[in-house]
């Protein structure tokens, strides 16, 4: 079954680069883009993207410019903190300056080269791990290697890859997390829990599961547990759950799908604020998502990261799980400082003040004690 994918985020003032302008689907048989917007933590307007092949800036930079991929390529990459720099293996044959073309945009870059009377693609990717100034992008051919210069636009982000990738993202956003844990909401428990498992070995975090440690704990299943004593009891005994977790560190929590779970009530988010949420939403249209935003008619809509999903097939576990790195890469990206207000929010116990936090009086956050600690 074909799966197509959306994901959005909502963030107070996300950087206008991110955010190009018109809506696009995901055939995850094949994932380029993203469809991002974002939501943290007032309701703002959707924002959508357009794949950048469809709105790419023909500019021209020391030569020409065309479109590509890197099956075959074979290149070096080096970060240098202002810049990051890329290496591109010309073989054997002599190549002058003037056959060489290189296309940089924002958050994309092809580079093509003219040999033997025809055109060889080395490099085409819209999805450039960061944000570069295109207009400083320089270029030089070094004995048989192309060698690309780009400027970033955030100096202070570290670039694992010249591209946005599984393991670039894994390993990127991992730094960027700084420990906070992250919440899979949404319709499916099983969703949440496959989505968990692939994030949970591509960060190195540890996955846990809220059904099956209610289900351990009850030593029956959800369905028979609502059947005894209601859907109520569940909400209520995951939410003692999540408070625990709350404090967990370094894990992907799967929880409860649907009517049965404590994230589809507004009420019962005090502690899922601790991490990153982020929703797996198989709403049928991109409407219904926006309309639960705007209404609050669920919980889910408190989420910082959508991900929309146009169906669901097990087998695109991994690429729904990029999806939802690469969301979470730019929300955070968009304030660096929320890692550490949510350690900051779990420190202060979970008291429900997301994203107000209140500081008790006279107390120093700094000081690296807990309210607590700081009390007795």
């Amino acid at each position: 079954m074909a799966t197509s994918v959306k994901s959005f985020f909502l963030s107070p003032n996300p950087p206008p680069c991110f955010f190009p302008p018109a809506a696009a689907t995901v055939s995850l048989s094949a994932p380029k883009f993203l469809v991002l917007a974002t939501r943290f933590p007032s309701i703002l307007p959707l924002v959508s993207a357009v794949p950048m092949n469809k709105r790419r800036r023909r500019t021209q930079i020391c030569c020409a410019t065309p479109a590509v991929s890197t099956d075959t390529t074979h290149y070096e990459f080096h970060d240098d903190s202002s810049e990051v720099e890329l290496r591109l293996e010309l073989g054997s044959e002599s190549i002058s300056p003037k056959d060489v073309f290189v296309d940089a945009n924002e958050t994309s870059l092809v580079i093509k080269v003219q040999q033997s009377g025809y055109i060889r693609t080395l490099l085409d990717t819209d999805s450039l791990y960061g944000v570069i100034k295109p207009a400083e992008t320089i270029w030089y051919i070094d004995d048989a290697q192309l060698v690309v210069s780009l400027k970033k636009q955030d100096p202070e982000l570290k670039w694992p890859d010249i591209m946005e990738s599984w393991e670039s993202l894994t390993a990127g956003v991992m730094q960027l997390l700084k420990g906070a844990s992250i919440f899979l909401v949404g319709e499916s428990a099983e969703i949440n829990h496959k989505i968990a498992r692939e994030l949970a070995v591509g960060l190195g975090y540890t996955p846990l599961n809220t059904q099956e440690l209610l289900e351990a704990y009850a030593k029956q299943s959800i369905d028979s547990w609502v059947m005894a004593e209601g859907s109520e009891a569940v909400a209520e005994a995951e939410d003692a759950i999540l408070e625990n977790l709350s404090r967990q560190a370094r894990a992907v929590v799967a929880t409860i799908g649907g009517e049965y779970g404590a994230a589809r009530r507004p009420d019962k988010w005090r502690h899922l604020f601790a991490g990153f949420t982020v929703w797996l939403s198989l709403s049928e249209a991109i409407e219904e998502a926006r309309r639960h935003i705007r209404d609050g008619l669920q919980g889910y809509a408190n989420a910082e990261v959508v991900v929309k999903l146009g169906g669901w097939d097990a087998n695109y576990s991994k690429n729904v799980a990029q999806a939802s790195l690469s969301a979470l890469k730019r929300l955070i990206l968009s304030d660096k400082n929320l890692p550490g207000r949510k350690s900051l929010y779990v420190r202060l116990g979970c008291r429900g003040d997301w994203p107000d936090i209140k500081l008790p009086a006279g107390w120093d956050p700094s000081a690296g004690t807990d309210v607590s600690t700081s009390a007795s």
